[in-house]
C-alpha cells in the first residue's frame, strides 16, 4: 500500500515545479452540516421528475459509452446559444461562437492556455475570485491585480480600468459582472472602455458572468456588446442559477475564431457524453430549474437589509451571496456559526464575511447562529 511519504522517502521522491512548491490545492470547505452557505450553491435541487428525464438521459448516452464523445458538443452548443437569446434578449449566436466545457473553471484555464503564456499579463481586480491566479500561474502567465474602489461599493469605473490597462501593459483583463466576492455588478460602459483600451493592443476582455442570471432588472449584459467588441469573451455556467454545480457545466460566447483558439488547446474528449447528455436534458428543463432565481433574490435583498439593520457594511450584491464585514474578529465568528452548524465563508478583504443565499430556512438559521456568533 502507499502511503503518506516521510521525510526519508520525501528526499528520494520527483521535485515538482519550483513555483508549485508549498502551494495547496483550491478548496472551500465540505463540511458536513445542516446549512452549507459557503460556495454559493443553488439550495433548490432537481424535482423528482426532472431527475428522472436526466436519469432516463444518461441511461440512453450509457449505451454509447464505449465509444468516445461528440468531440464538439454541437447540439449542446447550439442549444445554450438558444438559451442565451432569451435570457439576455440578444440574437441567437451559431453553436461556433459557443463553447462549453468541465465548468467555468475549465473554459478560463482554456482562455488563458490560448491566450496567455510566458511574456504575456493577465490583470485583474481586487477583491477577485481565487482561482484567477492559479489559472494564471498553471499557464505561466504573469498575473497582477489593481484594486477595486472602496467599501462597501467595491465599484469599477472606466477611468480605472483603463489606467490600470496602461500601467500594466495586459494581454488579458478579466472583469466580473457580478463579482465573486463582493456581488458587484458592471456599468457596460466599463466593459466597453477595457474592450477599446485592449483592442488597440489586440488583447483579450474576459467577462466572467457566473452569476448572471441573479442580476438586478435592469442590469445589462456583456453579451449585448459582442457584435461591436469581436475581442470580449463573456463566460456563465450552469452551476448556479441551473443548480447543476456537481454535472460541471460551463461555456464562453465569443467570436468564432476565439472558440477555435480555444479548440486548440482543449484536451481530447473534454466534456462526457454524459455532462452532454446532462446540460442538455436541464436546458430543456430550464423553466423549472430556473424558476427559483426570483425567490433567491428575494431573499438575498431581504438578507442584505437584515444585515443592514443590524449595522454591519454590506456590499450591494447582484449575485446569490452576500457579502458583509463583522463586528469580531472575522474568523472567530466563522467559528462560532460553524459551531452552530451554519458553514459560510472568510474571504474578501479583511474583516469580511460572504453568505450564500440559502433557502428561507437556511438564511433564517443563518441570522439567528449570527445574533449569537456576532453580537454588536
Amino acid at each position: 500500500m502507499l502511503e503518506a511519504a516521510s521525510d526519508t522517502l520525501s528526499a528520494t521522491l520527483p521535485e515538482v515545479r519550483e513555483d508549485l512548491r508549498g502551494t495547496h490545492p483550491y478548496g472551500a470547505p465540505q463540511l458536513p452540516v445542516a446549512h452549507a452557505l459557503n460556495v454559493n450553491e443553488n439550495p433548490y435541487g432537481p424535482s423528482s421528475a426532472l431527475a428522472a428525464a436526466i436519469g432516463q438521459a444518461v441511461a440512453t448516452a450509457a449505451v454509447g459509452l464505449n465509444r468516445y464523445p461528440d468531440r464538439e458538443a454541437l447540439e449542446l452548443r447550439r442549444g445554450l446559444g438558444e438559451y442565451l437569446a432569451v435570457e439576455s434578449q440578444i440574437p441567437a449566436p451559431p453553436a461556433e461562437a459557443v463553447w462549453a466545457a468541465n465548468g467555468s473553471n475549465e473554459v478560463m484555464h482554456q482562455l488563458l492556455l490560448a491566450y496567455g503564456g510566458p511574456g504575456r499579463t493577465a490583470l485583474g481586480f481586487s477583491p477577485h475570485y481565487s482561482m484567477y491566479p492559479e489559472y494564471a500561474r498553471d499557464t505561466y502567465t504573469a498575473w497582477v491585480t489593481a484594486e477595486r474602489g472602496p467599501a462597501p461599493d467595491f465599484a469599477l469605473t472606466a477611468e480605472m480600468v483603463t489606467a490600470a490597462i496602461q500601467e500594466h501593459e495586459p494581454t488579458i483583463v478579466v472583469l466580473t459582472s457580478p463579482n465573486n466576492p463582493t456581488g458587484t455588478a458592471l456599468d457596460l460602459t466599463v466593459v466597453r472602455a477595457a474592450a477599446a483600451a485592449l483592442a488597440v493592443r489586440r488583447g483579450l476582455l474576459v467577462v466572467d458572468e457566473a452569476y448572471g442570471e441573479f442580476r438586478r432588472d435592469g442590469v445589462p449584459s456583456a453579451l449585448t456588446l459582442l457584435d461591436d467588441h469581436p475581442n470580449v469573451v463573456v463566460t456563465r455556467t450552469m452551476s448556479k442559477a441551473f443548480a447543476l454545480a456537481g454535472a460541471r457545466l460551463g461555456y464562453l460566447i465569443a467570436h468564432p475564431a476565439i472558440v477555435d483558439a480555444v479548440r486548440v488547446v482543449r484536451l481530447p474528449y473534454h466534456l462526457s457524453a454524459i455532462t452532454q447528455a446532462v446540460a442538455s436534458t436541464a436546458l430543456a428543463h430550464r423553466e423549472e430549474l430556473l424558476g427559483t432565481v426570483a425567490l433567491l433574490r428575494r431573499e438575498r435583498d431581504a438578507l442584505a437589509t437584515h444585515l443592514s439593520e443590524r449595522g454591519h457594511q454590506v456590499a450591494p450584491s447582484d449575485a446569490n451571496f452576500v457579502l458583509f464585514r463583522s463586528f469580531a474578529d472575522r474568523e472567530d465568528v466563522f467559528e462560532a456559526l460553524l459551531a452552530r452548524d451554519v458553514l459560510i465563508r472568510a474571504v474578501g478583504p479583511a474583516g469580511w464575511l460572504r453568505v450564500s443565499v440559502g433557502t428561507p430556512e437556511d438564511n433564517s438559521a443563518f441570522r439567528t447562529a449570527l445574533e449569537e456568533a456576532d453580537p454588536r
